[in-house]
């Protein structure tokens, strides 16, 4: 009996060993398996509501990605300003704070002076010629001459035209104008736009617009109907003219490093998903508009102003110095492009 002792006790330890390296070794595959799995965050941080066109299109942008890369990638969206307002998302995106931000075509004008076409009065005659221009040579060059701020354009989209409110007097003509102070986006040919007009602008972030309002910082302000809607400026302001002078569209844009050190195949993924979100976008933005459109009509609270063609005619021509002095800004080339899209 003593003498099978020692064997016994041998061909326990090693059974206890055998455990032992079992179980180091399933751990070790475990935490290699959490690491394979582990999604790749992706920050979309925006300014505007969920349910606005844009809001809606980052949500379809998150579900897709995360959809087609089958869980790699995980898209936290930061609407309303949650993460950074107008001021800071610009220099967020670039230092890699969040990786996809998309801020209205108009906010890149200090860093290419030719985003400024966008803010040409009366510059597209439908949304049809604005989409063709989205498609156009002349936009794909713009969306790819931000590389030196380590940023990358992948896809515009749409918002819609901008009317003008004001809670002083309906707005028919240009000398209605005279005397009134509109709050605007940062840019000269904006503030070029309501000089012209005899007004007065000040540049206001777009989440403190309407507090501005309400405060009488400023009498006005020019938006989407969409954004007018979901922002309540119907709460604060009386007279909306119906006017289409301009353009409130959004660069969707990328840390380029974080974009280019992306495996080939999540690159892919994320392309595809940006490409069908964009398509999505177009769609909300057309049904959204006219929604809101008729949600400010029939509220009662906005006087509606609808300009004739002779009055819009008017317009056109009082504001027609802007074209003078930022043709060479923009590039003839570029207004060209945009002309010829409304005329196909």
């Amino acid at each position: 009996m003593f003498k099978k002792k020692p064997l016994a006790v041998a061909l326990s330890s090693v059974l206890v060993l055998a455990l032992a390296l079992v179980g180091c070794g399933t751990k070790t595959a475990s935490t290699s398996e959490e690491k394979e799995v582990k999604p790749i965050i992706i920050k979309f941080s925006h300014v505007v509501t969920p349910d606005t066109p844009k809001g809606k299109a980052a949500l379809k942008f998150k579900e897709l990605a995360e959809q087609k890369t089958n869980g790699r990638v995980k898209v936290e969206v930061y609407p309303s300003s949650q993460l950074y307002g107008d001021k800071e998302e610009l220099e967020a995106c670039q230092s890699g704070n969040v990786q996809i931000i998309a801020p209205s075509v108009t906010k890149l004008v200090g860093l290419n002076p030719k985003f400024q076409y966008t803010d040409l009065p009366f510059l597209f005659p439908n949304n049809e010629a604005v989409y063709k221009f989205f498609a156009s040579d002349a936009m794909k060059g713009l969306m790819n001459s931000l590389d030196k701020y380590n940023l990358q354009g992948l896809a515009v989209w749409p918002n819609g035209f901008k009317q003008f409110t004001n809670n002083k007097r309906p707005l028919i003509t240009p000398d209605d104008f005279k005397g009134l102070k509109f709050r605007t986006q940062a840019g000269k040919v904006l503030e070029a736009q309501f000089k012209a007009l005899g007004a007065g602008s000040a540049t206001i972030p777009f989440g403190e617009t309407y507090a501005a309002l309400q405060q009488g910082t400023v009498d006005g302000q020019e938006n989407t109907f969409n954004n007018i809607d979901t922002q309540k400026y119907q709460e604060i302001q009386k007279y909306l003219t119906v006017s289409n002078h301009g353009r409130i569209d959004y660069m969707i844009i990328v840390n380029k490093s974080f974009w280019s050190g992306l495996e080939p195949d999540i690159r892919k993924a994320l392309d595809e998903s940006m490409a069908e979100a964009t398509k999505f976008a177009v769609e909300q933005a057309d049904i959204l508009d006219q929604k809101s459109k008729e949600n400010l009509k029939n509220g009662g609270k906005l006087q509606f102003t609808e300009l004739t063609p002779d009055q819009l005619a008017a317009f056109q021509k009082a504001m027609q110095p802007v074209y003078d002095e930022f043709e060479s800004v923009i590039s003839k080339e570029l207004i060209d492009a945009a002309i010829k899209a409304g005329q196909n």
